[in-house]
């Protein structure tokens, strides 16, 4: 996950980093990635949640890795002390995957941490390398972005490659700029020669990732009870956090929420979540819809992914469908969009200045594929007006 040595290190985002871990083997650990990665700073370490407190008033960090359980004090209460100590700053929690690690990591992401990162328990280094390539992959994503200054004194379009420091590309590197979309508030884009949205929704289908469950309280809130289609979700996360999140879910709006079960029936007004390491598809008999689990392999990295997940209801809607690609780092969910598009679906992605990280929704958006490029804040009311059979 180490950025590519021939670049030059002027070209590269560097973003300032910060530890808070009480364990010497797990900070030792997380120390010496970041600190072996072109792209992030290593600015200091701390043992527990009052040292690291002040270590982050001191550095001022981008981003602070922040451990769930320490003496003192722990995550959870250092995280909203930190977030009004470096208002900028992201802070990924770092969690066992155990029941109370993931009850927490929940609760933590619902106060504003931005994303989580699962850790192999004491004393396991068999998942080291997982656990390394996932932290910095998302530490990475997390990083600031800065408009860029150009030789010419302009800034770079939204889409550009964003950092702290750049050097002017080579002609061999120039690229055609990349199409800047501004958050569009209930003014549908044109779909282009796609099909024509075929109506009411017979399933609502949700892709998230990074930033996710905090997203998805929001959206889950404004949604009644009273809605007829039933609604699927993929939200990268591991095998027992899902569990958690449902239950989470369930207690902040009006909807059920639960893992899926294989072969389970579909049913209004219910979020089904891909449990942890299952892909989730839809199928359709003379019974109605219902939904299916795999172990297949990976696709774009995830399991669960939101692109055969999307895939699926097109095919078994017949497009009569919507899409809501939500915050998440990559592109999953992008084939899947297209092929709910095609289909004559529709899809609604939510905008850059919302999104905790803009790659799912954002490569959704560039590639023409968003009937909708909404705020977090409308995604809600969207579906519901778009259930409702409201364009």
């Amino acid at each position: 996950m180490s950025a590519n040595p021939s670049q030059s290190a002027a070209s590269q985002s560097i973003a300032r980093v910060l530890v808070i871990d009480d364990s010497a083997v797990a900070r030792g650990l997380m120390t010496r990635w970041i600190e072996e990665d072109r792209d992030l700073e290593l600015i200091g370490s701390a043992v527990d949640g009052e040292q690291g407190l002040q270590r982050a008033k001191e550095l001022q960090p981008d981003l602070i890795v922040l451990d769930v359980e320490m003496p003192k004090m722990d995550g959870l209460a250092a995280l909203p002390l930190l977030l009004k100590a470096v208002p900028t700053c992201k802070v990924v929690m770092a969690s066992t995957l155990t029941r109370r690690g993931g009850e927490v990591t929940i609760r933590a992401l619902s106060m504003g941490a931005a994303d989580y990162t699962p850790k192999p328990q004491a004393g396991r280094l068999a998942g080291a390398d997982e656990f390394r390539d996932t932290l910095i992959s998302k530490l990475k994503a997390l990083a600031p972005r800065k408009r860029m200054e150009l030789p010419t004194g302009k800034t770079a379009q939204p889409g550009q490659p964003t950092g702290r420091t750049f050097r002017a590309p080579t002609a061999k590197e120039k690229a055609p700029a990349k199409r800047a979309f501004a958050p569009v508030a209930r003014s549908p884009i044109a779909r282009g020669n796609t099909p024509k949205a075929k109506g009411t929704p017979q399933i609502i289908a949700i892709g998230s990732s990074t930033g996710g469950p905090q997203a998805l309280r929001e959206v889950i809130e404004a949604i009644p009870a009273d809605i007829k289609a039933p609604i699927v979700l993929a939200q990268h996360m591991p095998a027992l956090f899902t569990k958690i999140l449902g239950e989470h879910l369930t207690k902040a709006g009006k909807l059920t929420c639960k893992e899926a079960e294989d072969k389970e029936r579909l049913k209004p007004a219910t979020l089904y979540i891909a449990p942890g390491d299952f892909h989730l598809t839809v199928r359709k008999d003379a019974g109605g819809f219902y939904a299916c689990l795999d172990q297949t392999p990976p696709i774009n990295f995830c399991r669960p992914a939101v692109d055969p997940l999307f895939q699926s209801v097109s095919e078994a809607t017949g497009g009569v469908a919507l899409g809501v690609v939500l915050t998440g780092m990559g592109h999953d969910g992008r084939e899947g969009a297209r092929a709910l598009r095609n289909a004559g679906g529709t899809v609604l992605a939510q905008d850059e200045k919302t999104s905790v990280v803009w790659g799912m929704p954002g490569a959704v958006a560039e590639a023409g594929l968003a009937d909708e490029i909404l705020p977090l804040k409308d995604v809600g009311s969207a579906i519901v007006r778009r259930a409702k059979g409201g364009l």
